[in-house]
């Protein structure tokens, strides 16, 4: 087993695993659109970077139609046993209200392994291909692809979040890994508020982008370790024919900087 502490709590761990989950079946394909829902476009719309902050950027809409379907297909492969779908347990004891599955390197409050050991003791699953280099899409994307960022990305794991209806996640850094390469987060689903305090803050003033099934954001550079929740999903507002369980989708991917 390799196990690396993170900088938070110095790696402690909850002496209580994770909760497993098991996901419902993918849903039957209806031609009854919910209220407030959309459909999912055949192309992509992605509308033009918007630099939230300095070094955080969001793209509305950058993933088209298949490209979604295809993440919410591997996604249920991920999700299965073994080191599959899980509420993570922080080391107080207290269940996320998230569900979390990881590829490349399996993280848990507060350290990183390359086993489940929260749950069933399982290698983790590898890393796809496709998705390190979606990733590496991402920066180029965000930040240009001449940019150093962009030729110099390597990202080695994914923490592949689901958001249930009434799931909120506490604003915190990304501040376990030694790298500093940017942060690629791709949402899902039903729209979020994506909440951004300060890197020395979680308090407000806050700044709050509204992710929509699709969208991109990536934080880096002076931002890197900047602090970042989700306190609010929005029900029924997830496209039709996704394929997804009711909720949000998120897939953070990462540079962890771990030998």
């Amino acid at each position: 087993m390799t196990t690396t502490p993170t900088t938070r709590r110095g790696g402690a761990r909850s002496r209580r695993g994770g909760e497993p989950v098991i996901l419902p079946p993918a849903p039957v394909a209806s031609n009854a659109t919910r209220q407030m829902a959309l459909s999912l476009n055949d192309d992509s719309l992605a509308l033009p970077p918007r630099h939230v902050l300095p070094g955080v950027v969001h793209i509305a809409n950058w993933l088209g139609a298949d490209e979604q379907r295809r993440l919410a297909v591997d996604f249920r492969d991920w999700a299965l046993p073994p080191a599959g779908l899980r509420h993570p347990r922080v080391p107080t004891g207290h269940l996320m209200s998230v569900q979390s599955v990881c590829l490349g390197w399996h993280w848990f409050p507060y350290v990183y392994t390359r086993t489940a050991d929260d749950t069933d003791g399982a290698p983790v699953k590898p890393l796809p291909e496709s998705l390190i280099q979606l990733a590496r899409e991402a920066v180029a994307a965000a930040y240009g692809a001449n940019s150093a960022e962009a030729i110099a990305y390597a990202p080695d794991a994914a923490i592949v979040n689901l958001y249930p209806e009434d799931a909120r996640l506490g604003l915190h850094q990304d501040g376990e890994e030694p790298s500093d390469a940017p942060v690629v987060t791709i949402s899902l689903g039903d729209t979020c508020t994506f909440r951004l305090a300060g890197v020395d803050r979680r308090v407000g003033p806050f700044t709050d982008i509204m992710m929509g099934s699709g969208d991109l954001l990536v934080f880096g550079r002076e931002n890197r370790r900047i602090f970042h929740g989700v306190p609010k999903v929005f029900p029924d507002t997830a496209p039709e024919g996704l394929g997804l369980p009711r909720g949000r989708l998120s897939i953070t991917l990462r540079e962890t900087g771990l030998s």
